[in-house]
């Protein structure tokens, strides 16, 4: 038997970075994972492939539209080496994923390679693939074993026609249609890549706006830009179907008023969420019951109902983010060592990797409405930046939410370009309770796209942006 100190279930960026963590610590740590290469969903088959193909498609779109524009003259119109594509992607993953072995060794973190699950709360099975098992004793647990897509009982996902996210990320060919099922971030995400590439999307989504947990201004900018990229939309339409007719797809789905549309395409990708992974970790041999959404309930120190035993990332409540994840495992690894770690869930930033990019912060307002709370909103568009123009990306806008009355910036929500750096200036603004005045008054570079940041703040300060 194989004593630990520490033993963590799965090796996403949450698990592989409390591990990190926990051996930092000096506990004796061990990393359990089922599949042969660390670092689960995001680094295998989601936040990273996905971001490697949105580069690659980012610049074949640039090639055909914009070069020209900027003086670059090809002598024959670009083409998509489709297969270099998936293999450039397969390389950034597979050098992502050694770089998770190299940090292991360094951290003297043991690896176990297996299905892990519970015996009793200070035993772990681990099942390899030769059927062999290894027994482990440890003092703490944590279950970190992330999530996998959802479906729909009307789509059966048979992984050729019907596929999940993983599967888009590594088709045979490039399809000439494929309609995605959900307007949320992994959908259109992956559709962008495909509309870039020059598939015809066609987006249905059930409610009728999409990316509908953020701001919705920041929506309808984002599907004003997809429309004109191509992205077809159909928002509130229920799903009724998929058939897989051998070499394409049919999707039925009914409007807002009941009527039945047909959509064929090549293929149907089914993006409507993902669920807590926690099949076969033996929870039922610990007195562990998920709620009726698979999540695992714990409590604020992230601890189960038994006390040596903790879960993190997907598998508990909160945005499914790989950061969040992150941010839990550092957080229960110190817990265990007797720190006093935080975690402001309400600062965990939320990005969506289209271009422009979608990036936001704090609180919509939607959300300040239906609390009540007074405040005041200010907003500036990209298209008003020199850096933009110089860059031509000039789609987007920075919207800063202040409290009315003490001017602290309650939400800060970005759509354009490099949005996803440009958040963090919002997360540590918000981290040290600034107010609108406080940004408003801090010199920014010039020319940069982070200067909207400033001048929408002076807009929610006085409603005295300058360049507008």
């Amino acid at each position: 038997m194989n004593k630990h100190d520490i033993v963590i279930i799965g090796s996403g960026p949450g698990g592989y970075v409390a591990a990190i963590r926990c051996a930092q610590l000096g506990f004796n740590t061990a990393l359990i994972e089922r599949y042969k290469t660390l670092g689960g969903t995001c680094l295998n088959v989601g936040c990273i492939p996905s971001k490697a193909l949105l580069d690659s498609s980012e610049h074949y779109h640039n090639a055909v539209s914009t070069f020209k524009e900027h003086g670059i003259e090809l002598e024959k119109a670009p083409t998509v080496n489709f297969k270099q594509m998936i293999d450039r992607k397969a390389k950034v993953v597979e050098t992502t994923c050694g770089g998770i072995d190299f940090l292991m060794k360094k951290n003297k973190v043991t690896v176990y390679q297996g299905y892990g699950s519970f015996k009793d709360k200070n035993t772990i099975i681990v099942k390899k693939e030769d059927k062999t098992e290894e027994i482990l004793e440890t003092k703490y647990t944590i279950i970190a074993t992330g999530s996998k897509p959802s479906s729909l009982p009307s789509l059966p996902i048979d992984k050729k026609r019907i596929i999940t996210s993983t599967e888009a990320l590594a088709l045979p060919e490039l399809p000439k249609s494929m309609v995605i099922i959900g307007g949320g971030v992994i959908g259109l995400e992956l559709g962008s890549v495909y509309q870039r590439l020059g598939t015809q999307v066609s987006v249905v989504e059930y409610m009728d706006k999409i990316i509908p947990t953020m701001d919705d201004d920041l929506g309808k900018e984002l599907q004003r830009n997809l429309k004109k990229l191509g992205v077809k939309f159909y928002l509130s339409h229920k799903v009724t179907g998929a058939k897989n007719k051998g070499k394409s797809v049919t999707v039925t789905a009914l409007d807002k008023k009941e009527q039945e549309i047909t959509i064929e395409a090549d293929y149907c990708l089914v993006a409507v969420g993902r669920k807590p992974f926690t099949e076969n970790l033996g929870l039922e041999n610990i007195g562990i019951q998920p709620n009726q959404r698979g999540q695992i309930e714990v409590n604020e120190h992230l601890q189960t109902s038994i006390p040596n035993i903790y879960a993190i990332g997907d598998v508990i409540r909160g945005a499914m983010l790989a950061h969040k994840a992150e941010e839990e495992g550092v957080f229960v690894a110190e817990t265990i060592a007797g720190q006093k770690p935080h975690i402001n869930y309400n600062l965990i930033p939320g990005v969506v990797y289209t271009w422009p990019e979608v990036a936001a912060v704090g609180q919509t307002e939607a959300q300040l409405k239906a609390n009540g709370v007074k405040y005041k909103s200010g907003s500036f568009p990209m298209r008003a930046l020199g850096r933009s123009r110089a860059s031509m990306d000039i789609d987007g806008f920075v919207k800063v939410l202040a409290d009315e009355n003490t001017d602290e910036i309650l939400g800060v929500h970005i759509i354009g370009a490099r949005a996803a750096d440009m958040i963090a200036e919002a997360v540590v603004a918000m981290e040290y309770r600034a107010s609108a005045e406080d940004i408003s008054r801090m010199s920014h570079a010039h020319p940069t796209y982070t200067e909207a940041i400033k001048e929408a703040c002076l807009a929610a300060t006085e409603n005295r942006a300058m360049h507008i």
